[in-house]
């Protein structure tokens, strides 16, 4: 109401000062979105390969030059690193999983303790459950088609595909590329 009287943008509006002494709680929780929610002051997880977020997307739009359509991105939630595989097709991520895990528990002299995943067939086979009991890993599966659940493996997978087209932009290499 004050904006309004110095503004001298409403006619027939007494030129006074409104005052409120007191704040409407409704008022408040009226115009709230959402309930904040207090963030963590401390990660749980303190050690690298702890947990591991994945997913696979595919297939592109356009193949690569090897004839590659899926990427499989693995991120430490730890450090955050992450590291990207180029597959042809959806079969070879059980085998591309079972060497990079051993390989990079070997490299670090560390323990993938926790996967988490989306809930699909190419993490959840015949294949992955043996390699996964044998190694003692537990794999947390998010709920089918809700990628928010795999927060961190999504907005990775949007991090790479933007700057993919940043560099493809930049490049001025033609349009097929």
């Amino acid at each position: 109401m004050n904006k309004l009287v110095k503004g001298n943008l409403v006619r027939g509006l007494p030129s006074k000062l409104f005052e409120s002494n007191q704040t409407y709680v409704a008022c408040q929780k009226g115009k709230q979105h959402r309930a904040s929610c207090k963030s963590k002051t401390k990660n749980p997880i303190s050690l690298p390969l702890h947990l591991l977020h994945m997913d696979l997307f595919g297939p592109t739009f356009v193949k690569s030059l090897m004839k590659k359509m899926y990427c499989l991105v693995v991120t430490d939630d730890f450090s955050r690193f992450t590291w990207v595989f180029f597959l042809a097709t959806k079969d070879e991520t059980s085998g591309i999983l079972k060497s990079f895990i051993t390989g990079i528990e070997t490299l670090v002299d560390l323990k993938v303790k926790v996967i988490r995943c989306d809930n699909r067939t190419e993490f959840k086979n015949r294949e992955m459950n043996q390699f996964c009991e044998i190694k003692g890993i537990l794999r947390q599966f998010s709920v089918a088609r809700t990628p928010q659940q795999n927060g961190v493996a999504e907005r990775r997978n949007m991090t790479l595909i933007e700057a993919a087209r940043t560099m493809l932009a930049d490049s001025k290499l033609p349009t097929n590329f």
